[in-house]
């Protein structure tokens, strides 16, 4: 992963910092580095765009190291020291969405929201699973890619550590066979048309999302795309400065937080919630 030097920030340095797909309580969540991420980046506001919780696996044996436990205990000092929190639910802690929108402190919990930017335009923010064809009409399907997906993940485990007892850096066995299969690819592209495609017709100029764990900051047919990407393989976070503006941001192992050059490309060819002025 290519990253830039680090440049200086001031205290409180963002509007919003964005984060999905971290899916705590799994063998290939990377809490240390999200926890060392958050740590020197502060916000006014944390949006957790889903899949935090990974609630498909804690379902048989529970896996939930300190390191887990330390990302919880860190997002809960945040709000209680005036961080607004908002958790947007996504498909592996869909088990919130059975009790609607809750609010207590300064954590809300919502299934999505709406972003009301400085320059006026608005966007939304949702994990992105309602316009997964695979999540929503084949469910089977998209729990056996997870098993799958999970072993490549525990794969990456045993083959990294033998990279590092031979002095190489880290791959990721799982993120090279979703780039390298043209189904998975295409998958990619059907997923961020269809959302772009939605944001038009609610009348959203952009939308911040996950579920795909493909960090971007594209324009879709002057629909402003954002994903978060994910803290399994590419640990990497969407940021929103106090003057309106959002850029990608990747995790280094040598520097906490580093700005990678927003990747704007134009390709030719989501319901409610409270507002936020930005």
């Amino acid at each position: 992963m290519n990253t830039l030097a680090r440049p200086s920030f001031s205290p409180n340095q963002y509007r919003s910092i964005f984060i999905s797909d971290v899916h705590l309580g799994s063998y290939g969540c990377q809490a240390s580095k999200l926890l060392e991420f958050l740590e020197h980046n502060t916000c006014d506001q944390l949006f957790l765009v889903g899949d935090i919780v990974d609630g498909w696996q804690m379902r048989g044996r529970v896996y939930w190291p300190k390191s887990h436990e330390k990302v919880m205990q860190h997002l809960l000092e945040r709000a209680k020291n005036g961080t607004k929190v908002r958790y947007i639910t996504g498909n592996h802690d869909e088990f919130l969405r059975n009790y609607g929108a809750l609010k207590f402190d300064n954590i809300e919990i919502v299934d999505e929201y709406r972003l009301h930017n400085k320059d006026g335009r608005d966007f939304l923010v949702i994990h992105g699973d309602q316009y997964d064809v695979v999540t929503q009409c084949a469910r089977w399907v998209a729990t056996l890619g997870d098993i799958g997906y999970n072993l490549l993940l525990r794969l990456n485990v045993v083959i990294n550590k033998v990279r590092s007892m031979l002095g190489y850096d880290y791959w990721s066995l799982s993120k090279w066979a979703k780039d390298s299969i043209k189904r998975a690819v295409s998958y990619v592209g059907d997923f961020e048309s269809t959302v772009a495609e939605v944001c038009h017709r609610r009348g959203f100029a952009g939308i911040v999302c996950g579920h795909i764990h493909k960090v971007a900051n594209l324009n879709i047919n002057g629909i402003q795309y954002l994903n978060c990407g994910d803290w399994v393989e590419s640990c990497t976070a969407i940021v929103h400065s106090h003057d309106g503006e959002f850029e990608v941001v990747e995790y280094g192992a040598d520097i906490a937080s580093s700005k990678s050059t927003a990747n704007q490309t134009d390709i030719s060819s989501v319901a409610f919630a409270q507002q936020d002025t930005a």
